[in-house]
């Protein structure tokens, strides 16, 4: 069985599906004498030492998942954002986080003329009318996403829930995301320095935060899943001094 819809036909569908939010290079493989970063310790602990941590932007990725039609779910990702890390292995609540997310970085890989579907839109493509209008980010008024973390658990080995305070469209609620510790070690093989990566996932309602087009009727869904795996490696002592 085969299905045909016109391209055009795409325009208004697809840019519902962006309503929502939320919301590369890889180095040299390591010498042979070098093994690779541990995968989640059994036990718990995590070997990375306690410090502030910085994300690794070639080795990090963020995008957020919405029902599209009840048919599927429309994955978009941002392409800028940054996320700071103070860490305390043996004391998991005295950790925290921050995350700055530019929304007018959003991309959706759109594969259609935009223009062609939409001739009375004042965007040149889907990505900017997601960024810019005000249905969805109003990136003008609201230049910034925020999440800053204000309870820290371990809930398992290798396993934390982060509780914070999500800023989307000029109203703050709180969120709560499950992480993974994926890998830890107290020498990166390239950096020498301490890091650690995780995989993050959390869900909220987009209605909480006032973007509600195109919920009724529901052709594009509330709940925004919010899906974050990266890397982070340790501030160095002479950075600290600098920044102080």
């Amino acid at each position: 069985m085969s299905i045909s819809v016109k391209a055009s036909a795409w325009g208004p569908i697809l840019a519902a599906s962006g309503a929502a939010f939320l919301f590369g290079c890889s180095e040299a493989a390591p010498p042979s004498d070098q093994k690779p970063p541990a995968e989640t310790q059994a036990s718990g602990k995590i070997s990375a030492p306690a410090g502030r941590y910085e994300m690794d932007r070639n080795h990090s990725r963020l995008q957020f998942r919405i029902g599209h039609l009840g048919l599927s779910n429309y994955i978009v990702r941002f392409n800028k954002f940054d996320i700071a890390l103070t860490l305390d292995p043996n004391n998991p609540p005295a950790s925290s986080v921050t995350v700055t997310v530019d929304p007018t970085s959003v991309d959706t890989d759109y594969p259609v003329d935009y223009k062609a579907g939409h001739p009375n839109s004042p965007f040149q493509s889907f990505d900017e009318d997601l960024a810019q209008s005000p249905k969805f980010f109003n990136a003008a008024q609201y230049p910034q996403i925020t999440f800053k973390s204000t309870k820290v658990e371990q809930t398992s080995p290798g396993k934390l829930r982060v509780t914070g305070d999500l800023t989307l469209l000029g109203k703050t609620q709180p969120v709560t995301l499950d992480a993974t510790v994926v890998g830890a070690v107290a020498a990166h093989p390239f950096t020498k320095r301490g890091a650690i990566g995780f995989s993050a996932t959390g869900t909220f309602n987009r209605s909480a935060f006032g973007m509600t087009h195109l919920l009724q009727p529901a052709l594009v869904g509330d709940a925004v899943t919010v899906q974050f795996d990266g890397e982070f490696q340790q501030v160095a002592e002479n950075d600290r001094a600098e920044a102080r």
